[in-house]
């Protein structure tokens, strides 16, 4: 992996991720009461959180004292007022969006005046039978205001109806909305089933809080999932990382923040309050005074100081949250009997376990540090233009309000505030985000509106009005503030506060974003409701070193989508043109390397052979070796009539860790990482081979032509030493492996036809007619007996028998498949299905094809078949050919039929079979072995994962149902999706199931080798031309759909390629 060059603008960018979701501000008709709670005659909570403000009476009655109100039997009065549970509070659903037209401006006190008359009362904030306060109620003169539309959740499976969906291109990326020029590049997308509510960079990972309490770590390199920390009981609110990037605290609608090692992602700590906080929105904290800061829904800043975390006695096991007595919920009923707890109360989540527990002391409680909730917090430094070394901590509050603290070491990290930042505003508006940049403050409200402060002067100095709806989300990164909101767009500003772009970045809420310098490229992630995670490149930074750097990885994806979207199928005509095309830009590739290149042309119709060479070291000219890399850059139909791709086929689209696209894994992708590896050492002056490139475009037809012009230009190609392709995949998806063996293949018609014209059988039927359909069935059978077994005389005779070295390579294969997933069964019969697929010759009937009308009465006059065979090493492919035609022939003959058979060889290709001890083999292991490492595995347990809407049985789909118990042979589609996924490859997009915890098994600690079933025309064909040997190296995985719908790469396979090729340039030349 490349070396990593993070620089986060600021922690407090990632802090402002703690704003939650919202409502589309469309102007829609809305109901103002929740459908699922009710209370004393009130209406309904219509929100999950509601803000806490004064009005300008009250808050020129507030305290102007720079202290925090007493701590000591505080209990805010906001968990009285509705009948919601703390689960109900995040499910409260709502018929229809709500506007933030209706929540902006309307209020109620609680003595029934009325700031907007058309509006009923509302109820305060949710309380679970965890939360109800106790001790005395907070300030009498409190009123409850609208909350902002970002605070209404939905029930999970509703989050992402609460906005409206934008059209869509094929490829299902969101149309971009009209704007300037200077858009952010799509790079990648990650899916979940739940929406995504924080986020946070590290040098390495994206972590994301989810709405089912879950933290999805993902690479920053290869965006492939990493973990699925099972965090919370709530919805993660809050994120943030220490500055040494160590630690991640995580907060949530639960009432623990918890403490996780960022390289073992183990819990450390479990921080709770002494009161019933509800929800904590947002989570900070101070790496200079290790003080963890969070803000909570009664309205209080809290905080616990980590060097005192060994000093202070430990918490009794009574005041842990779950262990509370409530007065309400646990009160004793009529007969003196109390409500049992809900079951499954105690079970614990798989990851939130372990670690020190930490009770934060009643004296490090802020209470009402704001009049409403505390939305959200950063940590920083140079605010304080007399103190610029003294960090602040800066919090925005549903008071509309911006409250400094100063930070007060010596009492633990206690809080004292400094001074408010308001507007003078009759009534305050919700402070849903913040961001800062040196001595600008940046703060996202309602309706699109971004206030910019002056630390300094302490002024409101400029309005920005964003077309983003109420901004739930503010980064500061680059040199450029992005504003994201509930339309699912992000407006971006320049530091003279003009709008660079705006595009659409979700189809619904954007709820998180944050920004990353990564390997020296500007990346901007965002999350929504939409239950997806967006990588964004942005080509625009201002500043002196703001440049994007994009390394060879990032130039090859984006020679990858150039490559996919040249429709190269061979098998087409209607697409000549466009195969001319991606060959031309296949060359151009090559000659921007500095490669010497030439197309050779084939015989016409068929495409033209792209043949390139990058010369070594021109010291050694005369004794330099040759490295021969073959491949094909035609790819088979994707027409895509029946809407089976999730993208357009012919469009590289990046989501989950993996690139999709028609040719990505066969064979564009491992082409591409070829080319990039020799360039890499040729640039290096590494290079002490020559390496020559033979690229196809008939390869998925045949490679029809392709040895008259090899032939033709044998001296211009000069002599080959060693020859190597990639052009296949894993067995499974976690063991890399390599392929020393492919079956050859005979393609053929048989076709039987009558003197008769297509007839009726209703006249002219009868047991007088030889009809050629029936002539065709019997002959067929002919050919297989029980079981397969082909009947064509001496068949089987030439077939080499097993060995004893081959044998074990075999018991190497079953022994780590098995042990990465017991359900393959017995190791005996995994092995022999797998012998019957790669070293023993079978016989296929593909299809029948007749003449006349497609219906039920006809006699065909023609009927045809079409079969194949394949072959094995020794079977001579001429003889059984022969051998095929002439049995069927003279089984023909005893039907005594008056009808003429015609067998017709349509294609054949050698079987091939490699020398797997010689140094090309060797090389290739060392080199598998250096990049990927030991393959580790991590058991499941028995708790199915839920499939993915891709692999899903369709409801259309009629089931299949048989007697016969007996266990099916394995094929390449059970080995792929029967594997057992290690930690590392669990899908982040799926629900996760319950993990062991024990450290992970070695599954394997060399590649596996194998054979195929398939055949690759010209393997065979090079070695006997150039007498060199040959070896084949899988770069994909079992699951990767090559000429399937949604074909696709993974990212970490196409680098890990690159990586290997350059290692098997340098090396094998030294043998």
């Amino acid at each position: 992996m490349a070396d990593v060059d993070s620089n986060l603008s600021s922690s407090e960018t990632l802090l402002s991720t703690c704003s939650n979701s919202s409502c589309d501000v469309s102007s829609r008709d809305v109901p103002d009461d929740c459908n699922n709670c009710t209370i004393g005659g009130l209406p309904p909570p219509d929100a999950r959180r509601d803000s806490v403000v004064t009005d300008d009476h009250q808050s020129a009655a507030s305290p102007s004292s720079s202290s925090c109100p007493p701590a000591a039997g505080f209990i805010p009065i906001l968990h009285s007022f509705s009948a919601c549970s703390g689960v109900g509070r995040v499910m409260c659903h709502y018929s229809r969006s709500i506007t933030s037209k209706d929540i902006s401006l309307g209020s109620r006190s609680l003595n029934g005046k009325d700031s907007t008359p058309q509006r009923p009362p509302l109820a305060g904030a949710a309380s679970d039978r965890r939360s109800t306060s106790q001790g005395p109620t907070a300030p009498a003169d409190l009123v409850i205001a609208r909350p902002p539309a970002h605070m209404r959740l939905t029930k999970q499976a509703d989050l992402s109806s609460m906005a409206e969906p934008p059209h869509h291109d094929f490829n299902g990326t969101p149309r971009p909305v009209p704007t300037p020029s200077r858009q952010p590049s799509l790079s990648h997308r990650m899916k979940h089933d739940k929406s995504i509510l924080a986020l946070a960079l590290s040098a390495s990972y994206i972590f994301a809080g989810t709405q089912g309490g879950e933290i999805l770590v993902y690479s920053l390199d290869t965006y492939e999932p990493k973990k699925v920390i099972e965090a919370h009981r709530g919805s993660v609110l809050g994120l943030c990382l220490s500055q040494d990037q160590e630690l991640l605290f995580s907060s949530a609608t639960d009432p623990f923040v918890n403490v996780w090692s960022t390289t073992t992602f183990l819990r450390l700590y479990a921080i709770w309050s002494t009161y019933d906080v509800g929800d904590i929105f947002c989570v900070a904290y101070s790496s200079y005074h290790k003080t963890v800061y969070l803000g909570a829904q009664n309205a209080s800043i809290q905080w616990y100081d980590l060097k005192e975390k060994d000093s202070r006695p430990r918490p009794a096991l009574t005041s842990h949250p779950s262990e509370r007595v409530d007065r309400f919920f646990d009160s004793a009923g009529p007969g003196g009997v109390r409500t049992p707890r809900p079951t499954g109360a105690e079970n614990k989540l798989r990851d939130a376990v372990g670690g020190q527990n930490l009770e934060i002391d009643k004296q490090d409680v802020c209470t009402f540090a704001h009049y409403g909730y505390v939305y959200c917090m950063l940590l920083g430094q140079k605010i304080l233009p007399d103190s610029p070394a003294e960090e602040v901590l800066v919090s925005g509050g549903g008071d509309g309000r911006i409250q400094l603290w100063r930070i007060d070491p010596s009492s633990g990290g206690a809080i004292s505030k400094i001074y408010t930042l308001e507007d003078g505003r009759e009534e305050g508006e919700s402070i849903l985000s913040l961001a800062r940049e040196g001595s600008f403050l940046y703060s996202g409200r309602l309706d699109g509106e971004v206030n910019v402060w002056d630390l300094e002067t302490r002024q409101l100095v400029r309005n920005l009005k964003a077309s983003t709806g109420d901004v739930l989300s503010l980064t500061f990164g680059g040199g450029l503030l992005f504003a994201g909101g509930i339309e699912g767009t992000v407006q971006k500003f320049n530091q003279h506060y003009e709008t660079v772009s705006t595009f659409q970045a979700h189809d619904g809420l954007i709820l998180a974003s944050a920004f990353t310098n990564y390997n020296h490229k500007p990346t901007f992630v965002t999350g929504g409701n939409d239950s997806t995670i967006v990588i964004w490149s942005i080509q625009d930074c201002e500043g002196p070193s703001s440049t994007p750097r994009r390394n060879n990885n990032d130039l090859m994806v984006e020679s990858l989508n150039q490559f996919i979207s040249f429709r190269t199928v061979s098998s087409l005509p209607k697409y000549r043109a466009d195969c001319r095309r991606g060959a031309s830009f296949l060359r151009s590739v090559f000659q921007n390397f500095g490669a010497a290149t030439e197309m050779l042309n084939t015989t016409e119709p068929y495409n033209p052979i792209v043949f390139a060479k990058f010369r070594g070291n021109p010291a050694t000219a005369s004794s330099r070796k040759k490295i021969l890399f073959y491949g094909h850059y035609d790819v088979i139909p994707a027409e895509d009539e029946a809407n089976k791709w999730k993208h357009d086929p012919f469009t590289l689209t990046g989501e989950g860790g993996y690139l999709y696209g028609r040719g990505i894994s066969d064979n564009k992708g491992p082409i591409m990482a070829a080319i990039y590896a020799a360039h890499e050492l040729a640039n290096e002056q590494s290079l002490d081979s020559d390496i020559i490139f033979l690229i196809e475009g008939e390869e998925e037809s045949g490679s029809r032509g392709f040895k008259d012009a090899i032939r033709a230009k044998k001296d211009l190609i000069g002599d080959v030493d060693w020859i190597l392709l990639a052009n296949s995949y894993w067995l499974d998806d976690h063991v890399p492996c390599i392929t020393y063996g492919l079956r050859g293949v005979i393609h053929a018609t048989v076709q039987i036809e009558s003197r008769h014209p297509d007839l009726h059988s209703g006249v002219d039927g009868s047991a007088l007619l030889d009809e050629p359909l029936k002539d065709l069935v019997m002959l067929l059978s002919k050919l297989t007996g029980p079981h397969g077994k082909v009947l064509i005389p001496g068949f089987y005779d030439p077939i080499l028998p097993l060995t004893a070295d081959e044998k074990q390579l075999y018991a190497e294969i079953t022994e780590t498949l098995l042990r990465g997933n017991p359900d393959l069964g017995d190791p005996e019969e995994l092995a022999q299905s797998l012998m019957r697929r790669w070293r023993e010759a079978s016989l296929t009937i593909h299809r029948f094809q007749t003449s006349g009308p497609d219906n039920s009465t006809i006699i065909p006059r023609l009927a045809k078949a079409s079969i194949s065979i394949r072959l094995v090493p020794n079977q001579e492919i001429s003889e059984v050919a022969e051998s095929m035609t002439s049995y069927l022939s003279s089984e023909f003959a005893q039907l005594d039929s008056k009808n003429a058979l015609t067998v017709t060889i349509d294609h054949q290709a050698e079987p091939w079979l490699g020398d797997y001890t010689n140094e090309i083999f060797q090389t290739l292991e060392s080199a598998i072995q250096s990049v990927w490492g030991p393959t580790l595995n991590r058991r499941r347990s028995s708790i199915p994962a839920l499939k993915s809407p891709d692999t899903a049985l369709s409801p259309l789909s009629p089931a299949i149902t048989t007697t016969d118990h007996r266990p099916s042979p394995t094929t390449s589609n059970t080995l792929a999706n029967s594997s057992s996924p290690t930690t590392a490859d669990t899908e982040a997009g799926a629900p996760s199931t319950n993990q062991d915890t024990t450290a992970p098994s070695t599954l394997a600690r060399k590649p596996l080798y194998i054979r195929e079933g398939g055949s690759i025309p010209s393997i065979r064909f090079l070695e006997k031309e150039f007498d060199a040997p040959a070896a084949h190296l899988p770069c994909g995985q079992a699951s990767d759909s090559a000429h399937l719908d949604n074909e696709r790469l993974r990212l970490v396979n196409l680098y890990n390629s690159k990586r290997i090729f350059k290692k098997v340039f340098r090396e094998l030349p030294r043998k």
